[in-house]
């Protein structure tokens, strides 16, 4: 397929927001940390001449939202997140809508789900429990039975939600499953988790409804040890990988095949974590199959940075920091997981700055909408023009790529050379002396009705235009000098502070044009030109910014 073709085709396919909403009111998994949002700074909270930004400090459980469950979940040796390649994580399958054959503590069986869809051997498979009803944002389920007449949403969805038989995971993988996603809290049935000793009332009632079914009790139905090596050895080396917390708009795919994608930000050190899952059906008129040959024959060019405790942050910000609460052989049975709780800031590695961020009136990341985030685009690359703190113009990516009215704009610098983890790795190269952008440059995106950008180094800013020029004054003073060089102004003449100090946020923002910073990996290989790109960013509804999976399709 060409690349025009492959990107008419993308722009005119309907896209599905799988995601359920991730909030401080998200319900963790029970007994791990919910997330927390804390400002560590905001707009009038920087010194130095100049305003500051909307900082966010979080800490959160992987477990928390829409998440994929990696095979070190279960199986220490197995591949971290970072080390699952995005051909494993999208694809062709089916959402099934078994809503109305399951209920509190029951079974979903491979027989109800082939009576109601086509199953190919290697599909995603989306199982709808119908348990997304009991999700923090929804509506409450009315009871007369239960206390306040209403069902309780985190029993619902963590404890009581359907499970999968014991036959399940033994016809998953003859079928040769990719991914296994559920919108209800665990692709397990809870009473197989450590939920059955959280919580032993529930295990009764559970146990009592399979008793009167079957006349077995749990273990004879499931036997522990068996059960045990099933989930932590034979399922994680299989490579059959789990999403939970599904939600968004997965009713309108009920019973259909779509192409999934599940791209999760890129973890090297743990076990789970978030995503944004979409679905793709071909556009009025169009064909599903061709559209499924079509990205079957494309390439997923992914440019986001691993995301490590060894990823350098944005200036005074907070690393990534990981500390594991639970291990795989910390419970009865067997039935733990490996999990952890993770504290970080959001600038650092591949993330999304968003319009919160520098404008207070902005939307967060989680109220944009997904369509936002994908659509036509360029990458250009005009690291053969660029120096030390140098500036580029609009002529330079005029004059290098078909640039179209409400594209996204990736810029291409060459400075993802000099990242934390390339064999070329200069830190201070990277975070200091990047290139920046021109005093037009902002007005010009407004012209051009840009849609947003990407940038190859840790900001879209001239890093002179920021704090930096306060905390490097030797930098600044060979910045200033390389500007009157190549302009014949210095640096306040060409960039007055009262209008260009953090030029790309605070000019840019309030016109709902924001940036991705850190773009790496698989910008190295991408040529000057046109792509189709997306950015799956988590759904968060009190965050500023975000980090994300970036990518661009390719044909292959």
């Amino acid at each position: 397929m060409k690349r025009d073709d492959l990107i008419s085709m993308l722009d005119s396919a309907r896209w599905y927001d799988l995601t359920q909403p991730l909030s401080i009111f998200s319900p963790p998994w029970p007994g791990e940390m919910p997330l927390q949002v804390h400002f560590f700074k905001r707009l009038t909270g920087s010194h130095g001449g100049g305003q500051g930004a909307n900082g966010q400090l979080i800490e959160w459980s992987n477990n928390t939202g829409c998440h994929l469950v990696g095979p070190r979940a279960f199986h220490s040796g197995s591949r971290a997140i970072a080390d699952i390649p995005l051909t494993d994580l999208s694809g062709e399958g089916v959402v099934v809508d078994v809503s109305d054959a399951v209920s509190d503590y029951g079974f979903y069986t491979p027989e109800m789900i082939t009576d109601r869809v086509e199953v190919k051997e290697g599909d995603i498979l989306i199982i709808n429990t119908g348990y997304h009803k009991h999700a923090w944002d929804q509506p409450d389920v009315e009871n007369p039975d239960a206390q306040g007449g209403i069902e309780n949403k985190e029993f619902g969805y963590f404890v009581r939600h359907p499970g999968p038989s014991p036959d399940f995971f033994d016809w998953a993988l003859k079928m040769k499953l990719k991914l296994i996603g559920v919108d209800c809290g665990c692709a397990e049935h809870p009473m197989n988790t450590n939920v059955r000793f959280m919580h032993g009332r529930e295990f009764d009632k559970a146990e009592a409804l399979l008793q009167e079914n079957t006349g077995k009790s749990w273990e004879e139905t499931f036997p522990p040890d068996e059960y045990q090596k099933l989930m932590h050895i034979t399922v994680p080396k299989a490579g059959l990988l789990l999403a939970e917390g599904l939600g968004g708009e997965i009713d309108a795919l009920n019973n259909q095949r779509a192409w999934f994608l599940i791209p999760p930000i890129p973890f090297m050190e743990v076990e789970s974590s978030w995503t944004r899952i979409v679905a793709l059906q071909a556009g009025e008129g169009g064909d599903d199959n061709n559209l499924f040959a079509g990205l079957a024959e494309s390439e997923l060019l992914d440019l986001t940075l691993p995301f490590s405790v060894q990823t350098p942050q944005w200036a005074n910000y907070e690393p990534l920091s990981i500390r594991y609460t639970k291990r795989v052989g910390g419970l009865n049975f067997g039935l733990g997981r490996n999990n952890a709780h993770c504290k970080a800031s959001f600038h650092l590695a591949t993330h999304m700055d968003g319009e919160k961020h520098f404008w207070a009136a902005g939307r967060t990341i989680g109220e944009v909408p997904l369509d936002y985030w994908h659509g036509p685009g360029v990458i250009v690359d005009i690291s053969d023009a660029v120096s030390d703190c140098s500036v580029y113009t609009p002529e330079m990516i005029e004059e290098r790529v078909d640039l179209r009215n409400g594209d996204i704009l990736l810029i291409k610098t060459g400075w993802h050379q000099y990242g934390w983890n390339s064999p070329d790795s200069d830190e201070f190269r990277y975070m200091i002396k990047h290139p920046g952008p021109s005093a037009e440059f902002s007005k010009w995106c407004v012209e051009r009705e840009i849609k947003w950008l990407g940038i190859d180094c840790v900001a879209m800013e001239h890093p002179m235009n920021t704090i930096q020029r306060t905390m490097h004054p030797k930098t600044f003073a060979e910045a200033n000098q390389k500007l009157i060089d190549q302009f014949g102004q210095d640096w306040d003449e060409m960039f007055p502070l009262d209008t260009y100090y953090q030029d790309m946020h605070l000019n840019l923002f309030p016109k709902s044009i924001v940036h991705a910073e850190n773009l790496g990996k698989g910008i190295a290989d991408a040529d000057s030109g046109r792509y189709y790109v997306g950015a799956f960013i988590q759904r968060g509804m009190e965050l500023a910014s975000c980090w994300g999976r970036f990518v661009v399709f390719r044909e292959s």
